[in-house]
């Protein structure tokens, strides 16, 4: 009896052993997997309304910013250029709207990104503006839920871009829109194969972003991109990525913490996100 319960025992003690090494195993697995609920995450970079104030202070790396996303929109310290990042690279459009690889150790004071995974596409021809692609979007919001965050990627050619991006501001910091009206540049180019990313904030966003659109380009050549004012497509893909989580990084800068962010900008960010 006394052989038999001292088998038992040892049978049983190799048994957990086992099980604790396939649960290791399979630990050590997952950390090599990018999290789903990363996944389904838009990751910001501070609010809008901290950047139209003026605070154009990097606080995230190029590098940080590529953990926690492949696809998104945004800019970069002193708002030297705007940020389109694509299939995980980030670019600038700089104030003459050519493009540039960023560096990882640069630092951005307000980005949107998500790891892209597409969960409905089309082929779309003839929306001949930024309003009927905006419509044609927004259709598609009303479908699959309007209270979700959206990017949105359109790959193909356009019969016409026109696109803005800034010069670099230097300290004292302007307002945005305040220095756009000076330091803004616009180029349009005609029969062009690029990518619009596109991302949608739901209406309770609206102090914390700006709700609905807001669209950046860049050419397929990775030549030419910027933030979009107007457009005309011929013929593209529209992908879909369906996102519920977000998270918010607010930056640890100097002039954050003194900001009046009660102060109602919906004027201010209209102002800089459309050509008007």
């Amino acid at each position: 009896m006394k052989k038999k319960a001292t088998v038992c025992a040892l049978a049983l003690a190799l048994a957990m052993l086992t099980a604790c090494g396939e649960s290791s195993s399979a630990s050590e697995s997952k950390k090599d997997e990018t999290p789903k609920a990363d996944r389904e995450t838009i990751y910001q970079v501070s609010l809008l309304q901290g950047l139209t104030l003026g605070d154009y202070n990097g606080s995230v790396s190029v590098k940080e910013l590529k953990e926690k996303g492949d696809t998104g929109i945004g800019t970069f310290e002193g708002v030297n250029g705007e940020l389109i990042m694509v299939d995980g690279t980030v670019y600038r459009a700089k104030s003459d709207g050519s493009i540039e690889t960023a560096p990882d150790d640069e630092t951005i004071p307000f980005a949107n990104v998500t790891f892209f995974d597409t969960d409905e596409k089309e082929d779309i021809s003839g929306v001949s503006s930024i309003a009927d692609l905006k419509k044609l979007l927004d259709e598609k919001v009303e479908k699959l839920g309007k209270n979700q965050f959206y990017m949105v990627r359109v790959d193909g050619t356009f019969k016409k871009m026109h696109a803005r991006s800034e010069l670099k501001q230097e300290k004292p910091y302007k307002p945005l829109a305040e220095a756009l009206k000076t330091d803004q540049r616009e180029f349009s180019w005609d029969n062009i194969e690029g990518t619009v990313v596109a991302l949608y904030c739901p209406q309770y966003m609206k102090d914390l972003n700006a709700a609905g659109w807001h669209l950046h380009f860049v050419s397929k050549d990775k030549k030419y991109g910027g933030h979009v004012l107007e457009l005309d497509v011929d013929k593209a893909e529209l992908k879909i990525d369906c996102t519920q989580g977000f998270n918010m990084q607010l930056p640890d800068t100097e002039m954050f913490p003194t900001l009046d962010l009660t102060k109602d900008q919906s004027n201010d960010i209209k102002k800089v996100e459309t050509k008007d």
